[in-house]
């Protein structure tokens, strides 16, 4: 049996390295971990992961603010003999900041656009190919996973595109709570909190669940929360 092949990007750490541990425990799955400096440590400690019988670990560069990162990962993974991607998890995103507003510089919206949209449709476009030779499941899930809200709606509004533009699509979001981690644990700092209401492990098993479980019919085109809940658009 060929195994499931799983891509997550930002895999290196917080959410993105949760769902990967969770993919690595699953026998017969190659899992792809794409971060933006696979030579950082954070990456290179991926390798000493347990696996499951017959799973394996990728390793690719992508990072989102590189406009040639995606299609170059789809030539490194060719020449790996990875022809297709039966699950990508679009994990990646930053949230620098909470401001309001009257206090928002312009310049740090376009760090976000430039990263959670550019990024994104960066990364679909590429590896729609990839998606579209699967055989099955053929799943494209964004994760939502920090406060930089207006870039979440605009991903929002280009995974229901996505899954009206390209009807065989299994294209959600996934809302994976106020998580905690470093990102998480900074905004809530800024709230005066002393930490972010979800643990890794609580969010990213809810996740993966959510995902094996999905199908086109029940999922493509709606919005979810890492408890298995529907949230209106």
């Amino acid at each position: 049996m060929a195994p499931t092949i799983v891509l997550i990007t930002g895999a290196n750490r917080g959410i993105g390295r949760g769902i990967l541990e969770l993919y690595l425990k699953k026998p017969d799955h190659t899992v792809i971990a794409a971060n933006r400096d696979p030579s950082h440590a954070s990456s290179l400690a991926l390798a000493d992961l347990p696996k499951a019988e017959g799973t394996t670990l990728q390793v690719i560069k992508i990072d989102a603010l590189s406009p040639t990162d995606p299609a170059a990962g789809v030539e490194t993974l060719a020449a790996k003999g990875i022809t297709h991607i039966d699950i990508l998890i679009a994990n990646a995103g930053i949230a620098l900041s909470w401001p309001k507003v009257t206090e928002v510089q312009i310049a740090d919206i376009q760090k976000h656009v430039d990263v959670n949209i550019y990024g994104f449709v960066r990364l679909y476009q590429a590896f729609r190919p990839l998606l579209k030779d699967a055989q099955a499941p053929k799943n494209f899930i964004p994760m939502q996973n920090a406060a930089y809200a207006p870039t979440k709606a605009v991903q929002h509004w280009y995974t229901k595109a996505i899954s009206v533009e390209d009807s065989w699509l299994n294209a959600f979001p996934i809302d994976p709570g106020w998580v905690q981690t470093d990102i998480g644990n900074r905004g809530a700092e800024a709230f005066s909190f002393e930490k972010a209401a979800v643990t890794i492990e609580d969010s990213t098993t809810g996740l993966v669940k959510i995902i094996d479980e999905s199908t086109l019919e029940t999922h493509s085109g709606k919005l979810f929360k890492f408890d298995g809940s529907e949230e209106p658009w």
